[in-house]
């Protein structure tokens, strides 16, 4: 991959948002959540000499509304700040 995130970033590949419900319902396109769970797929260096605490393959968790979109070679992407990650899944 190409992208270098700057300074305290972090792109992350949004993991798919869910089609049936538990119970086999079918969720249609427009009543689809934004997942809040991906995978990071690039770190930056951090800033202010603070290192970065997320790495590349880190399962994370995020803020509903948090980063900024991304279409890059027909992937759908993240970029925030690390700061917008709540949770790193272990």
């Amino acid at each position: 991959m190409n992208l270098k995130p700057i300074g305290d970033r972090v792109v992350v590949k949004p993991a798919p948002a869910d089609e049936k419900t538990k119970g086999g319902i079918i969720i249609p396109d427009t009543a689809k959540e934004k997942p809040q769970r991906g995978e990071v797929v690039a770190v930056g260096k951090g800033k202010d000499d603070n290192e970065m605490t997320v790495a590349v393959g880190d399962v994370v968790l995020y803020g509903k509304y948090a980063g900024q979109e991304l279409a890059y070679e027909g992937t759908d992407y993240l970029i925030m700040r690390e700061d917008d990650i709540l949770v790193v899944l272990g």
